[in-house]
């Protein structure tokens, strides 16, 4: 299936974007590439961009569990594991779990990274929670003709999905996609199994994936 729109953004809610974003920054020495009132983004080696947006209301994830879920997590690849997190602990981040698999931890605004997580061929992934999997991926897949090097899928047993916009059951993070054409977007979107949340402008509209993240269509 040809693809109607590429991924543009992954993009992480925080009340303190400069903290957040500095601490990644400082963690990974990655690029800041944009520093504005609500929004904090640094680039990767490979050109990848991952942002953080100010939320005024939000509320850290409580990791594992799905009372306040993480919903998307960071793998990160970026030397050897226990190295980088004593050096993300000295910046702010949290010890929550350390094991075979890869040592876990919360970054300043909450949200849970893993360090020395196995495969992969980019600096990082970005692993979206869903109760089912397999249905996420083909819905991504769809949309744009394949999931790329980044993006990975994880199901996860009573799930418990973002209510966008609810604070008391937000979103975490979300997806922006870029599309040339808005409306065929759309259609290939709710085809697939999107529903609109009603939300956007001229420019971008706010949907629902099948595991109830949010998502943007940018023009």
């Amino acid at each position: 299936m040809d693809p109607v729109a590429r991924l543009d953004l992954v993009i992480f809610d925080a009340a303190d974007i400069d903290a957040v974003g500095a601490f990644y920054a400082r963690l990974t020495g990655w690029d800041v590439v944009r520093q504005e009132a609500d929004r904090f983004g640094i680039r990767d080696p490979s050109g990848q961009e991952i942002e953080f947006q100010y939320a005024p209301d939000h509320v850290p994830p409580r990791w594992p569990g799905q009372d306040r879920p993480q919903q998307f997590h960071l793998d990160l690849r970026i030397g050897d594991p226990r190295t980088e997190a004593a050096r993300a602990i000295e910046f702010g981040a949290r010890l929550l779990a350390d094991g075979p698999g890869g040592i876990t931890l919360a970054d300043p605004a909450g949200h849970p990274f893993d360090l020395g997580a196995p495969g992969g061929t980019t600096p990082f992934t970005v692993t979206v929670d869903a109760p089912d999997a397999g249905v996420l991926e083909r819905f991504y897949a769809g949309l744009l003709g394949g999931i790329p090097a980044i993006l990975r899928f994880q199901q996860v047993n009573e799930y418990n999905a973002p209510r966008w916009p609810d604070p008391g059951h937000p979103q975490q993070a979300h997806l922006d996609l870029l599309t040339a054409d808005l409306d065929a977007a759309q259609a290939r979107a709710v085809a697939l199994g999107a529903r609109s949340l009603n939300a956007g402008t001229d420019r971008f509209r706010v949907y629902a994936d099948p595991a109830g993240h949010p998502f943007c269509l940018i023009h």
